[in-house]
């Protein structure tokens, strides 16, 4: 039975937006230093709608929002069924708080395993509107099938459940002014999302900053996990955890959606969560790239101006969050 959103406690805070020269400086800057070519500016934002992105509206702009809900400690050590949301209603009630008609959610989370009837991967990419409750679902899910090998699946607008935790970046998905990030050839040994994030914490130093939106692996291979079922036993470590899920190396052209954040301003929050789909079967978490001499990223973010934390764990934990 899904949780009502209105009994769902809502925490909110406002993030620190930076002056855009200081920020394509510092990620410039931050950036050389793990990949060999380098490209950060502010552009107009391209039709994301359309090949290969093909998010569910065509921009990333309007009331640029980061969203957490759930967390790690109702999947581990034994899962909590009962943490199953609904993405849309969460929206929505945003939407009315930030004085939006219409919404962007894009993001990575835990699947609506009673849609698949098993644990599965959420690649969130979906777009609703106030007046009518229309909703445009581009989203997937990524699972582990019977011989042990992912597989992905759309999954339908008539399905916006959510289960036990997920990154949401949300917008009102329109055109305007976003931060475009090109890297090639990885020198060092961050991956992509949490290079950013270091170059943005390390040089707006105790701020609280949220980006979020997608990203295009061109070349190359990415290592990428998808959840098995849930766990029947207790994982209390690393390394249970990663008996547990299984690791697949991905190849591109992958498309990421989901959000970073510099720290967890004292709401438990993920510091960055991404999960990527192809045209193919694949689809998962992204962790790093596998080719530094080939990879290429091709990414647009917006800059968050708040944050929503919903249900945040009253007991918690750091494992399960790589």
């Amino acid at each position: 039975m899904t949780l009502r959103t209105n009994d769902l406690l809502f925490e909110t805070k406002d993030l620190f937006v930076p002056d855009n020269k200081e920020l394509k400086e510092a990620l410039t800057l931050g950036l050389k230093k793990n990949f060999q070519e380098v490209s950060v500016d502010f552009v107009d934002c391209p039709d994301l709608s359309g090949e290969p992105f093909n998010l569910a509206s065509s921009g990333l702009c309007g009331n640029p929002t980061i969203l957490e809900y759930g967390g790690a400690p109702y999947l581990l050590p034994l899962v909590q069924r009962n943490k199953l949301y609904d993405l849309n209603e969460m929206c929505l009630k945003i939407c009315q708080e930030r004085n939006m008609k219409e919404y962007l959610a894009i993001g990575a989370g835990a699947g609506p395993y009673v849609f698949c009837n098993t644990n599965c991967e959420g690649i969130f990419n979906l777009a609703g509107r106030q007046p009518d409750g229309k909703i445009v679902s581009k989203s997937h899910l990524a699972l582990v099938d019977k011989d042990k090998q992912c597989e992905r699946r759309n999954i339908p607008a008539s399905e916006t459940r959510t289960a036990l935790l997920g990154n949401i970046y949300l917008s009102e998905g329109k055109g305007g002014q976003v931060l475009k990030i090109n890297c090639k050839k990885r020198t060092g040994t961050n991956n992509f999302i949490t290079q950013i994030r270091e170059s943005l914490s390390d040089h707006f130093e105790g701020k609280d900053i949220g980006l979020g939106g997608t990203f295009l692996l061109k070349s190359g291979k990415a290592h990428q996990h998808v959840m098995q079922d849930f766990s029947q036993t207790p994982i209390y470590t690393e390394d249970e955890i990663n008996t547990w899920l299984k690791f697949y190396d991905m190849p591109a052209p992958l498309v990421a959606v989901g959000t970073l954040v510099t720290n967890e301003m004292d709401l438990d929050l993920r510091l960055q969560h991404f999960h990527s789909f192809s045209p193919s079967h694949w689809g998962g978490h992204y962790h790093y790239d596998t080719t530094p001499d080939t990879v290429e990223y091709e990414g647009y973010f917006g800059i968050g101006e708040k944050l929503f934390r919903i249900d945040k764990p009253e007991e918690t934990h750091k494992f399960g969050r790589d």
